[in-house]
């Protein structure tokens, strides 16, 4: 993978909390892996700290995660020091620009920003190729070559050449500034501040020299809202005044701006800064000036609530509701990859309420299926929303009836949806209502009442709901009373009806919470006495919640509000003088049942988890049909249901879930009566999978009783994470895999050691993180383990190859590798002769020779051989190394001749070369008067020169320093004579030089001219003016002086005067004055300056 390249080569200064900062400029090429690492030291801190990567100004990277851009964390217990890592797979030209990572623990903050650039791909040259094979992780081996893959290499196909990019930046620079939001909106650039400050730099001309000040204002200063910021600069006098300006406007002293002087430095502190301070700044000494400018930054609005998922059926309400860390924050509203608007004619609505943010759908229905965003410029969450077919569900029956003559009669029954209507039948023809039949309709309830009921109201009611294949059915019976008007003595007899749905062999099921009325008919002369009683207790009371009504011919046994209690055999005995009659009934009490218990999660996937439970206690006296799943975010309060029909085991798969984010689950259970309360949520889960099988396993060496192996990272990694690997073997044909590694090997390589000599070995790599171990990788082969002979050679750099040359004291490390097996026996001479320990230090691995002198000397000059030996194979290789130094200064530098305004010089070569060849000589001359030295000639190659341009009367010393490849020599050469230039008989006569007065009165050479311009859109009004002394300007507006309002910006360069007004009102119309005041006098222009309001016509419809 290649590593990032900083652009310059100088380190980042560690400062604050870091140990290590990512470099200040990364230059990477398009299509290959970035990384960047930071380390933060953790011994003075009392609790972990917080690590955010940000691009531009406030965009969190956290929010990015995924496959493009991966983060990691990892902490060194012994050192105490975390390592954060941020990773951009393959970078695309929209991940240049400018970066930060901050830190943050308790009260201690640090930060450093860099900046990404992304070149397009380029041929790779030779040397590029070498560095793509360097180990990176091989230990003492460290920066070798890899042959095998370097072979393997070669034989790839080159990839074919790109199509050249648009260079942006280019693009940007020919671009006239209304254009620059739509390029970056064409090629991705988010952070348009940044760009623009960018821009500014590469297209800023060269600093010019200041004479009154040491050090100017820096060029652009960032700074919290609400925080204070210091501007500060440095001046050459200590006692001179400064003047601050804001936006060419000067600022007074006060509590907001403090200003200071101390020494030569001179600050402007500027106290709890808000948006309008966002603007241009000056400081003037004098003529002299330097600006700056001040950008005031928004805090980046978070997410403090997540959006909940929603699972409801078609025609329902659906709110998904965020909070913001801001009120009035903008929240950009997606679904899928479209951005939602509010127009007229659209289906969503949008709510805010403070903090609060809310998307509105009135009615759902099947094409609103997917995944909603919320956006802001600091963070984005999600929520599903599915949407299901509506199914009506019926919650009250309607029951059979018994009713006497002239009574009334209701039929009554619940649904689940309240907009429902229907339509009521009898014996198959539709009722329609009368005086005596009326038909309600209120919410969820239906009900059909019938007054003064007659025999021919007697048959079969149906309720059929509109648009649903579905009937609710109950029959009415019509109660005759015959009187007998013969007195006549007849024994009791119950008369029990046993034609309702409810009674069946004298058991009656009554649903818990509903009411019981049984009227049972009695006949018997005289009038039987009747007693009811449960088990072995009466039911004498004729009021409460278990009573006994009882009317002529008439008993009826009434339950208010069933419970489970009620449940058991009740008796009814009626008795006279002629006898008695006895009943008994079974009332069978069944209600909803309990929850499930123990609901758990035994395993998770990607996105999937396998939830278990256990059925509930009690079944309600019904039995159980199937659960309802319902799941939720955990700290979240909305539920969302996972099926509408029952699911029948107590197994149940969750899908379509969000890898890494908890989850909570509760079940309902199901009978015929209805839906049970739901169980204790489960402990929180999160979805999470192993990563996939690493890849590219391969053997790397081989010896007699070990074996390198090496791979690369699994394809997907996931939320989990990657926490190392396992390496497993075992002998071909044998099951029992020997895992190789105690503990998880963090590399992507590793040395099998103790194995057998000659056997057949089979090798697999398994990937872990937190949900468990990766499918294996396994060697498409076994690996005979047999160390192979291998001729040694000797492979030289290509930079070696040639004379090697190095200067005194600097440090020589040259890597010699080579290959041979079994390991080379490696051997150093120089000039013949062994190499003296004392003086080189060399040291030797299974891959290369290092040589390595830590100063160099003159005398470490000389030809340096390296013998490789196996048993009686070897193979030679010579390096030349030649240190060199400056070279001593010439020898008898001499003025042999001089002539008019010249003087001939000769000298000798230096008798010391410094090692090396002389590339040239510097002479230089001095007067004796100044006694200052000019330089006359540079890379002088001959010994000898002629010094011309001489001037006349004076007296010339020369002195000669000789140049090597290091550099010019420490001591010149000194002439041993003078050359003298005679005077001659020249007189110079000078002209007498009258001084021009230029004072004038001020007069405006160019005049304002009146301007209409579009409200909301920055302008400016200019004019010019000469005078001397330079006039003082004064800007009115109707006639009144324009004070410090940051909307207006007044310049002056030159006499070329300028008002520029930022974003116009109408309020800032009207007539503008220009006055040029000097102690000559005064002039002046105005013109008129008109703001409209732009609106846009309706376009018309064709």
């Amino acid at each position: 993978m290649p590593e990032p390249v900083p652009a310059e080569s100088e380190t980042t200064e560690l400062t604050g909390l870091f140990v290590e900062k990512p470099p200040d400029n990364v230059v990477v090429i398009t299509g290959s892996d970035a990384i960047f690492i930071a380390r933060v030291d953790s011994t003075t801190l009392a609790r972990k700290p917080t690590m955010k990567w940000l691009k531009g100004k406030w965009l969190d990277l956290g929010s990015k995660a995924g496959k493009h851009m991966q983060f990691k964390e990892t902490y060194d217990r012994n050192t105490k020091i975390y390592t954060y890592e941020m990773k951009i797979n393959k970078v695309v030209p929209g991940d240049a620009g400018g970066y930060r990572c901050e830190v943050t623990a308790k009260d201690k903050c640090d930060s450093s920003t860099f900046e990404i650039s992304v070149e397009a791909v380029q041929q790779e040259t030779l040397g590029d190729d070498l560095a793509a094979f360097k180990r990176a992780d091989a230990g003492e081996d460290e920066g070798s070559l890899d042959f095998s893959a370097l072979l393997k290499a070669a034989k790839k196909k080159r990839p074919e050449k790109e199509e050249p990019e648009i260079d942006v930046w280019e693009l940007l620079k020919s671009a006239h500034p209304s254009e620059y939001e739509k390029i970056a909106f064409k090629y991705g650039i988010t952070d348009l501040r940044g760009m623009l400050k960018r821009l500014k730099k590469m297209t800023a001309p060269e600093p010019k020299y200041s004479e009154a000040f040491l050090k100017k204002l820096d060029s652009c200063y960032s700074v919290d809202k609400g925080k204070k910021i210091v501007l500060t600069c440095e001046v050459v006098d200590p006692n001179i005044p400064v003047k601050w300006l804001k936006n060419g406007q000067e600022i007074k002293p006060s509590a907001k701006y403090i200003m200071e002087a101390n020494g030569n430095k001179r600050t402007l502190t500027i106290n709890r800064t808000t948006l309008a301070d966002d603007a241009a700044y000056e400081c003037v000494v004098g003529e002299d000036k330097s600006f700056t400018e001040v950008f005031v930054k928004e805090p980046p609005i978070t997410i403090t609530k997540l959006m909940d998922d929603y699972h409801v059926v078609v025609g329902e309400r659906v709110e998904f509701e965020v909070e913001v860390s801001e009120e009035g924050a903008h929240v950009m509203w997606f679904f899928e990859d479209v951005e939602l608007h509010k127009d007229k004619d659209s289906k969503f609505r949008f709510k805010k309420d403070g903090k609060k943010h809310t998307l509105i759908i009135q009615e759902a229905t099947l094409d609103d299926i997917g995944m909603y965003h919320a956006w802001t410029n600091g963070g984005h969450t999600k929520g599903e929303l599915e949407v299901e077919e509506k199914e009506l569900e019926v919650l009250q029956d309607i029951a059979d009836l018994t009713v006497k003559a002239t009574d009334q009669a209701v039929f009554k029954c619940e649904v689940s949806d309240d907009k429902v209507t229907g339509k009521w039948f009898k014996d198959g023809k539709e009722v329609l209502p009368s005086d005596r039949i009326k038909m309600s309709h209120i919410g969820r309830f239906h009900r059909l009442v019938i007054d003064d009921v007659k025999p021919e109201d007697a048959g079969d009611y149906t309720f059929v709901p509109d648009g649903y294949a579905l009937s609710l059915s109950a029959k009415l019976n019509f109660l005759e009373i015959k009187i007998d008007y013969v007195p006549r003595q007849e024994p009791p007899k119950i008369h029990l009806d046993t034609t309702g749905s409810m009674v069946s062999q004298n058991t009656i099921i009554l649903v818990a919470g509903n009411k019981l009325r049984l009227d049972v008919e009695i006949t018997g002369e005289p009038a039987p006495t009747v007693v009811w009683s449960k088990g072995d207790q009466p039911i004498a009371d004729s009021e409460g919640r278990v009573r006994v009504e009882s009317r002529k011919d008439l008993s009826s046994f009434v339950i208010e509000g069933a419970e489970r209690e009620d449940e058991g055999n009740y008796t009814i005995v009626v008795t006279n003088p002629s006898g008695e009659d006895k009943a008994v009934l079974f009332v069978k009490i069944v209600d909803v049942p309990d929850p499930p218990q123990h609901v758990k999660c035994t395993s998770v996937g990607e996105d999937t988890a396998i939830i278990v439970w256990d059925p509930p206690k009690f079944d309600g006296g019904a039995p159980i049909k199937g659960y309802l799943m319902e799941r939720k975010k955990k700290g979240s309060s909305r539920w969302t249901k996972l099926n509408f029909d029952v699911y029948e085991s107590t197994t149940y798969e969750a899908k379509r879930m969000i890898e890494g984010v908890f989850y909570e689950m509760r079940v309902f259970a199901v009978n015929s009566i209805g839906l049970s309360q739901p169980s204790l949520n489960s402990k929180p889960f999160m979805p999470i999978a192993p990563t996939s099988e690493p890849t590219r396993l391969t053997v790397n060496d081989v010896t007699d009783s070990t074996c390198s192996l090496r791979w690369l990272a699994p394809d997907k990694i996931g939320a989990g994470g990657l926490d190392g690997y396992i390496i497993e073997y075992c002998k071909e044909g044998d099951t029992n895999w020997v895992v190789a590694n105690k503990e998880l090997c963090e590399k992507q390589g590793f040395m099998v050691r103790g194995l057998p000599v000659g056997e057949k070995i089979n090798f697999r790599v398994m990937a872990v993180n937190i949900a468990g171990n990766s499918p294996p990788a396994i060697m498409s082969q076994p690996v005979t383990i047999r160390e192979i002979v291998e001729h040694p050679k000797i492979r030289v750099p290509r930079d070696l190859r040639t004379k090697y040359i190095r200067k005194v004291g600097e440090k020589i490390n040259l890597t010699i590798p080579f290959q041979g097996k079994p390991r080379p026996i490696a051997t150093w001479f120089k000039d013949g002769q062994p190499i003296d320990p004392k003086m080189v230090n060399i040291r030797n691995s299974n891959v290369d020779s290092i040589l390595f002198i830590r100063s160099a000397e003159r005398e470490h000059s000389g030809k340096y051989e390296l013998l490789l030996q196996i048993e009686n194979m070897e193979d030679r290789a010579t390096i030349e190394i030649r240190i060199v130094e400056k070279p001593g200064p010439p020898l008898k530098v001499r003025v042999t001749d001089v002539w008019s305004f010249n003087a001939a010089l000769e000298w000798d070569p230096p008798k010391d070369n410094g090692n090396c060849d002389i590339t040239g000589y510097t002479i230089q001359k001095s007067d004796l008067k100044t006694k200052e030295w000019f330089t006359v000639y540079e890379h002088n190659r001959r010994t000898n020169c002629t010094a011309s341009d001489l001037i006349m009367g004076n007296e010339y010393r020369f002195r000669v320093y000789s140049e090597n490849l290091c550099g010019l020599s420490e001591e010149p050469g000194l002439s041993k004579n003078t050359a003298v230039i005679a005077k001659t008989g020249l007189q110079v006569k000078q002209n007498s030089y009258k001084e021009m007065d230029l004072s004038c009165v001020p007069k405006f050479t160019q005049p304002l001219v009146d301007r209409t311009v579009v409200a909301g859109y920055s302008t400016a009004i200019s004019c010019a003016v000469r005078g001397f002394p330079k006039p003082k300007i004064v800007w009115m507006k109707n006639k009144m002086i324009i004070g410090e309002d940051p909307k207006f910006l007044m310049q002056n360069n030159q006499g070329v005067l300028t008002l520029k007004i930022r974003k116009p009102s109408t309020f800032d119309g009207g007539k503008y004055t220009c006055l040029a005041v000097n102690e000559l006098g005064r002039d002046e222009v105005e013109c008129k300056l008109d703001v409209k309001v732009f609106r846009e016509e309706p376009v018309e419809k064709k």
